[in-house]
């Protein structure tokens, strides 16, 4: 009678392992905290950051550089720029008709290369001849102070005025 009780318990072992419920709970549990943490990082919404981060640098940049240029020239920013007054309407810093080229008038003197939109469809920058910032610039007419925007920002619109 010993030997088949011990015979029997033996056969009652069971092998090391989960079960299938047990595996199915673990996996359920590792993904709520995979969709917590990608929740939380926002890996879309951080970009959009930088990148509206490298947009307010870039304006304040070119701002700073045609405020230099209205102090070295006694208040008046077209001298001797090909450009001309800066618009009194929203206009693109870029070549080509329709745009306000910008760049002969401040770079090299002012801004070591014009910056550029990180994202926005062709903004590029080449050289003085070959550029499109992707920011828009203007003077208002009544209060003469200079407006420069990016207006493909990806959060909000981006608006420096000095």
């Amino acid at each position: 009678i010993i030997k088949k009780q011990s015979i029997m318990f033996k056969s009652l072992k069971t092998n090391g392992g989960f079960s299938l419920i047990e595996l199915i709970v673990a996996i359920t549990i590792l993904a709520g905290f995979m969709v917590s943490a990608i929740y939380l990082v926002n890996p879309v919404g951080n970009l959009a950051k930088s990148k509206d981060a490298q947009r307010k640098n870039n304006l304040i940049t070119i701002l700073n550089g045609v405020s230099q240029r209205i102090a070295d020239n006694k208040g008046i920013f077209e001298t001797g720029c090909i450009a001309g007054v800066i618009p009194t309407t929203p206009k693109k810093m870029a070549i080509g008709a329709g745009n306000y080229d910008i760049g002969p008038c401040l770079v090299a003197a002012y801004l070591a290369t014009m910056p550029y939109d990180p994202k926005a469809t062709g903004a590029h920058w080449t050289s003085v001849t070959d550029y499109d910032t992707g920011y828009n610039i203007f003077k208002d007419s009544v209060t003469g102070r200079i407006t420069v925007s990016a207006p493909d920002a990806e959060l909000t619109t981006i608006t420096y005025i000095r």
